[in-house]
């Protein structure tokens, strides 16, 4: 990718968030996480990663991911009409909405992680010191 599609996809990422944050009331997208825009060298189209943001104590379920694409794909036009009148660029690419994994697979690594490091912390004894193996 060169600077200047670097730059562009930064924008519409950017203000992407924003109008999904203000001004997308469909219910199915909820709360998503744009990490990346991949944009065409000819600006034609772009490839937006999302990822949804998990609840306290639920669970990052296939069925919600998927109204959450479909939510996105609806979304879509409206966005892009949108970022045509945001952005001072002569094209707005077509929009196509991909689910990304990485932040529910990170969160579950580290929960995974603070799991280990709890089952290896030494056990204290009723005084407090810390109980030897010997």
């Amino acid at each position: 990718m060169s600077r200047r599609t670097e730059r562009v996809g930064e924008e519409i990422r950017s203000e992407l968030a924003r109008l999904l944050r203000e001004e997308v009331s469909d219910p199915r997208v909820g709360l998503v996480t744009l990490t990346r825009v991949d944009l065409a060298p000819d600006m034609r189209n772009a490839r937006v990663y999302w990822s949804r943001v998990q609840e306290r104590g639920g669970g990052n379920e296939p069925e919600d991911d998927q109204r959450a694409e479909a939510g996105l794909a609806s979304a879509a036009g409206f966005l892009r009409r949108r970022l045509a009148q945001l952005l001072p660029t002569k094209r707005v690419p077509e929009l196509r909405f991909r689910h990304d994994p990485s932040l529910a697979l990170g969160s579950d690594t580290l929960a995974l992680l603070r799991e280990i490091a709890a089952d290896a912390e030494p056990a204290e004894d009723a005084d407090g010191e810390v109980a030897s193996d010997e």
